[in-house]
């Protein structure tokens, strides 16, 4: 198969970050999604939920300090917007599992067709398994957003019939954007692909997905 170019995981952070609604508050995770912050339009007001107990932060300008005890997902000083608050952990997660967030963005080792996702253990016993907060997130998020490189690094699809790892939620995926594809999860379907990256066939991506994609009626181009 010829080489194909993916979109960079910056360009994949723009994606996402284009598609937050206004108003909207928002779980990031590590990784990808925490790039998703540096991309919010400021037009919009989007608030952010970091579950150590923030409520409203945001990145650190070029050459502002960092405070040692603001940090996000990533472990990267962040600082407060106006209006934002810092609460003890417990009432965090009850933000979380009570369903008071729009979104959660996370990243993922597998997604299968019917929602389910796997993020936070591989099965491999010599690994340190990270679920951090993500269990309580993909239960009481409205939406679950996952970011994430459509195959492993030695190209083994991560969009499948059923997750083989150990699962985060059941049923809980609505989107997943990977370097290759924009992607909805719809309930009777499976994975209904609305957005391609420029110049990726969709033989292309089929290829590299396990699952069986369908298509929107209207497939956009992601330009890089």
């Amino acid at each position: 198969m010829a080489e194909i170019r993916k979109l960079s995981r910056q360009r994949l952070a723009q994606i996402v970050a284009d598609e937050i609604p206004d108003g909207s508050y928002v779980n990031v995770g590590l990784g990808i999604p925490t790039l998703v912050a540096r991309y919010l339009d400021p037009a919009k007001e989007v608030i952010l939920h970091s579950e150590n107990g923030i409520l409203g932060l945001r990145g650190l300008r070029a050459g502002e300090p960092g405070d040692v005890d603001l940090i996000n997902a990533s472990k990267e000083h962040v600082q407060l917007v106006p209006g934002s608050s810092i609460c003890e952990q417990s009432t965090s997660f009850a933000m979380m599992r009570g369903g008071h967030l729009d979104a959660t963005i996370l990243g993922a080792f597998q997604v299968a067709a019917n929602g389910d996702i796997a993020s936070w253990s591989t099965g491999d016993p010599d690994a340190v398994p990270g679920i951090g907060g993500a269990m309580d997130l993909v239960a009481g998020a409205r939406r679950v957003i996952v970011t994430m490189e459509h195959t492993t690094r030695d190209g083994r699809p991560k969009l499948l019939s059923r997750c083989v790892f150990p699962l985060t939620g059941c049923g809980v995926v609505t989107s997943v954007y990977t370097d290759l594809a924009a992607i909805d999860v719809v309930p009777g379907r499976g994975f209904v692909v609305r957005g391609l990256a420029e110049g990726v066939s969709r033989d292309a991506v089929q290829a590299l997905t396990e699952a069986p994609l369908h298509w929107a009626e209207d497939v956009v181009v992601l330009a890089h």
